[in-house]
């Protein structure tokens, strides 16, 4: 089912790249921003999550906590979270859980595969509402980085 902005946001259990489990629930009280990707070390997704972490400042003093996410396995998001030197979490949804109930999954992508996240962000506020949501089929695109520090600015 499409998330819809106004909506409760699907709640999430899903392991960090240091196996650490992060709830939903354990960060309200706190904007969050949810960017799932399809795939580690993909040229895409690096640049996606590099810009992020350049502007990782921009989102702390909009009092927001950044996660990207993917089907990834902890230990190749932790890798990869390594080598970019990436200063926020990236969380492992290697069940499909999380990408599935926000309605950003690919059932069909690239060279067969299935269950690959989409592209997708989502802005949470801390009473766990969904104040921006945006689903992009094409991989290639990029998440609208502008309307989502629109929405945080309005939220802080």
């Amino acid at each position: 089912m499409k998330i819809q902005v106004g909506q409760k946001a699907p709640a999430f259990y899903l392991r960090d790249s240091d196996k650490n489990l992060v709830t939903l629930a354990d960060l309200k009280g706190r904007n969050v921003v949810l960017l799932f990707f399809p795939a580690a070390f993909t040229s895409t997704c690096t640049k996606e999550l590099c810009e992020t972490r350049d502007e990782l400042s921009y989102y702390n003093d909009l009092n927001a906590t950044v996660f990207g996410i993917s089907v990834d396995l902890p230990f190749t998001l932790a890798k990869f979270k390594e080598e970019q030197h990436y200063n926020f979490a990236l969380l492992s949804d290697f069940n499909k859980e999380a990408c599935t109930s926000y309605d950003a999954v690919y059932h069909e992508w690239i060279l067969g595969l299935r269950g690959v996240s989409k592209r997708a962000s989502f802005v949470i506020d801390k009473e766990g509402i969904v104040r921006h949501a945006e689903v992009l089929e094409n991989a290639s695109d990029y998440p609208n980085f502008a309307a989502i520090k629109d929405v945080l600015a309005k939220l802080k």
